[in-house]
Order: C-alpha cells, then structure tokens, then sequence
C-alpha cells in the first residue's frame, strides 16, 4: 500500500498539470484574439507533447517492466476505452457558461466529457509515479523521483496549454472575464490529480499490472492524438495556405524537440 504522503505528492504533481490549463487562458490578458495559425500550431505542439511521451517514455517503460502481449494489451484497451466514451458522449461540447443552467443529465455529460479528454493523462502522471522512492531518481522535495515521472508530468503539462486555450477561446467571444477564463481552463482538466491518485495506488498494490497500466496511458494518449488534437488542428487549419499542414508540422516538431533533453537524460 502506499504511504499517505506519497500519494499526496503524486496529487499535487497532477494538481499542476491541471493548474497549467489555465496558462491557455493568459495571452487574453494581452490580445483580443488568438490567429487560427498560432491555433494551429499550438494543436501541432500538443500533439508533438503527448506522441513523445506515449512512445518514447510510457511505452519503453511499459516493455521493461513486463511481457509485450501485456504492454500490447492496455495499448489496446486504453483506446478503445477511449474511442468507446467519445462515441457515447456523442457531439457533446463542453460548455461551462452553461452548468448554472444544466440539469442533471447535461452535467453527467459536462463531467463525462471532461474526464474523457483528461483521464488518460491523469492515469499517465499516477503510473509514471510507480517507482517513486524505489529506485535512483531525482531528489525533489525528499522524494526520489523518477525520470519517467518528471517526463510525463511535464509533457501533461506542456500539452494541457493548448486545451486551456481551445477551452478560453469561444468564452472569449462570448465576455467572459479573463479570471474566469482561466478558472474554467483549470475546470476543464480537474479529473487528472483525481485519476492520478487512483492509477498510482491501484499499480501499489497490483504491481504486477504496472507493464498493462503503462500500455493504457499510451494508448489512450496515442487515440487522442490521432482522434482528436491532429483532427482540431486540420479543421481549424483550413483556411490557412496550405490547410495549416505546415503550421502543425512546426508545433509537432517543436513539442518534440522540447522533451529531447528529458529523453538524453533519461
């Protein structure tokens, strides 16, 4: 079982990744507006985050840590959990404007699809966590932390800027206040820190399924970027030359490039 102040490390780890959504929401503290092409770019970038820390973190540590045929199996079983919720939450868009006025099924809609999108990260940050204090890390607030965790909670973070931003951006048109705008920001990605504590002290006491757990987060990550933040930055690409190809393409590659120097070290 996992020590209580371990698991509240790992909340507040998630807490932050939540907390950075609303940096989405600050360039409105300065500009009116955000151009489709920084829109665009930013999606490029977050897909870039998130396919680097699905392959080149999650996965490695998912095939170090048991047989394929399990790594395979919650690759599998992590998008498919995935693309099953979106389907049932259908076309629903979150909307927070609306929750004063919701009835209890469109909040079961507002909280279902919000943990769609932030689960899988949620679940990502908890089993990065799994070798916190067991094996050489680095020393951060007296826990030994592992360089797959810093890994991941940091791509999580990076790559919740642009959801903050994709949540602010149609409340903007509609006046809501800039505070507010980065209040439902942070709303918007809540269930990670709840998701975070559950996957890593379900993988404290199921160790043998940690190989499986760390299979799931990548794919469900691996789903949501091909399913939805590539496919968000295509639409909202089409007006732009080229249909934003060349817009994705430089996020994608600056995303990363910016979790290279997390790879070399670990």
């Amino acid at each position: 079982m996992a020590p209580t102040e371990a698991v509240v490390f790992v909340f507040f780890a998630a807490l932050l990744t939540d907390l950075a959504a609303g940096l989405g929401a600050v360039p409105f503290f300065f500009v009116e507006d955000v151009s489709d092409r920084t829109y665009v770019t930013l999606w490029g970038f977050a897909a870039g985050i998130m396919l680097s820390a699905s392959l080149f973190g999650l996965l490695p540590e998912a095939v170090d840590q048991g047989p394929l045929v399990e790594v395979a199996s919650g690759v599998v079983v992590g998008a498919l959990l995935v693309f099953g919720a979106s389907r049932l939450l259908g076309e629903y868009k979150f909307h927070p404007q609306t929750i004063s006025e919701a009835d209890f099924r469109r909040l079961v809609l507002i909280v279902g699809t919000l943990t769609v999108h932030s689960f899988p990260e949620g679940v990502a940050v908890g089993v990065s966590f799994a070798d916190l204090n067991l094996r050489m890390g680095e020393s951060i607030l007296g826990f030994s932390v592992p360089i797959l965790a810093i890994f991941v909670t940091t791509a999580i973070a990076l790559q919740n800027i642009p959801e903050g931003l994709a949540v602010a951006i149609p409340l903007k048109t509609q006046g809501i206040s800039n505070w507010k705008l980065v209040g439902w920001a942070v709303f918007s990605s809540i269930p990670q820190p709840l998701a975070a504590i559950v996957a890593f002290y379900f993988v404290q006491i199921a160790r043998r399924t940690l190989s499986f757990g760390l299979g799931f987060a990548a794919g469900a990550m691996l789903f949501l970027v091909a399913y939805e933040l590539l496919p968000e930055a295509r639409t909202r690409g089409q007006n732009l030359q080229g249909q934003g190809h060349r817009e994705i393409m430089v996020g994608f590659t600056i995303g990363i490039a910016l979790m290279s120097p997390l790879l070399i070290v670990g």
